[in-house]
This record gives C-alpha cells, structure tokens and sequence, in this order.
C-alpha cells in the first residue's frame, strides 16, 4: 500500500472529480457500451469498466458474465466466441458489446479507464494476463487504474506501471482476508456504507479511498466527507464533479 500523497501522483487528476460507473450512462445510453463511454469522453469523466474473457480468449466489456441483463439476451461471455457475440447480441441502445480494445481505441488516453477484472470460474490468472497484454501500448500509465474484488486476478499487476486497487465489499465473508490483502495494492475501493466505520476512516487519513456506488445526491452530501473520490450513477455528473471539486479546493 502506498501512501495517499503517493497514490495521487500514480493516478490521472479526472479520477477525484468522480469516476462514471460502467460509463457516463442513462436511458439513452447502456451501460458499458461505446456510446456511455464516448458520453463520459464527452463530459470529461474517468469511467469504470467490466471485463471479461472469451472461450477465445479476447475481452469482452460487460458488468455481468450473463448478457441478458444489457442485451435482452442470454449469453455467457466466457462460453461464447468474440464473433459469436459480435453476431447475435446487440446493447438495449443498439450498440454493440464491446470489446476492451475497441474502448481504448474510442478513448485514446483522452479521460483515465477504471478497469475491472471480472474473473469466471478458474480464469483469473488468463484474464490478468491477456488484460496486460491489451494495455502494452498505453503511453501514460495514469490514463489506467486496474480494479478487481479478486487479489490473485489483481497479483500480476503488482509490479505493472498502472495503479491497482482492491475492491472490498462488508457483506463479503472474505471480507477481513480482502481487507489485509490490500496491503499488496496502492488502494482501497470499498462500499460506501463501510466509509463510515472507525477502521475505514483511519485508512482513509493516510491512503486514498474510492466508494461505491454514489446513486444520488444525498449520498455524494453523506460520504464526501470521509472519501477522496466516489464512483456514480443515476446521479448530475455535475454535481459530483462540484462537490469533489470544492473539496480539493479547501486543502
């Protein structure tokens, strides 16, 4: 773990003026697909991402394994080829589902990528291999934060250029193991009920905290005391943005 002063040397500034959960998505725009991340682009927002591995081993950008959910279709990404689900799934916007160099292609390093590591079954160690190999070309390493609730899929990472950040949940039973094996990380991404606990306070003064995931204006007024940046949705990006803002202006 490093120290929060260090930390923020690591990262792209945009993360602590709030980072777009699965894109800077809404009723027009699905979530994890090109015309949410051009929008977060557009907006000047780092935004999160999910991906996952193909039967063909290529990374696929979706939030669940399942594609039901985004493409009213089901489908597990990790049982199916990259062309079959080029083929026959479609985004609720029409989009396509996207693959992780098709988004990095879109951003160009424009606004920073919170990417997710979303291992299924046994795959971690492929996931976070391939996922390397993805990233190979990336000039500023700042424009990327790799993420995962999995130490062992964030483990090759360890040594990379790029920031990693554990992802802790409290309903989690691994929850204590997750919590010491942050140690191994340069941050915490944690739950945001869990921000207002005594120990998660204590490493918030020192170390960089991300929460998840703020959903409206009441949350971003009843965390943004105890966090250094939020990741959002279903809520005015610009308020988010003011508020983090303002904060970083008193110190």
């Amino acid at each position: 773990m490093i120290c929060k002063e260090k930390f923020l040397k690591k990262i792209h500034p945009l993360i602590c003026n709030g980072i777009a959960h699965r894109g800077l998505h809404n009723e027009e725009f699905t979530e994890n697909g090109l015309k949410a991340f051009e929008n977060a682009v557009n907006n000047n927002f780092a935004f999160e991402l999910d991906i996952h591995l193909t039967r063909d081993n290529q990374l696929i950008v979706c939030h669940d394994s399942n594609l039901k959910r985004t493409t009213g279709k089901d489908g597990i990404i990790e049982d199916l080829t990259s062309d079959q689900i080029r083929q026959n799934y479609r985004l609720l916007d029409g989009g396509v589902v996207p693959t992780f160099e098709e988004v990095l292609e879109l951003v160009k390093e424009r606004v920073p990528i919170v990417t997710e590591l979303k291992p299924y079954k046994k795959n971690k160690k492929q996931l976070a291999m391939r996922a390397k190999e993805a990233l190979k070309n990336i000039k500023d390493p700042k424009s990327i934060l790799v993420i995962s609730f999995d130490p062992f899929a964030l483990m090759p990472f360890r040594k990379e250029r790029f920031a990693t950040s554990i992802l802790v949940v409290d309903t989690d039973k691994k929850s204590n193991i997750v919590y010491h094996m942050k140690k191994l990380f340069d941050s915490g991404d944690f739950e945001k009920n869990m921000s207002l606990e005594k120990r998660v306070m204590k490493y918030q003064k020192d170390n960089f905290l991300n929460v998840w995931t703020i959903n409206s204006k009441e949350d971003v007024d009843k965390f943004i005391d105890y966090v250094d940046t939020f990741t959002f949705e279903k809520v005015d990006p610009e308020y988010v943005r003011e508020k983090l803002r303002a904060k970083y202006s008193q110190k």
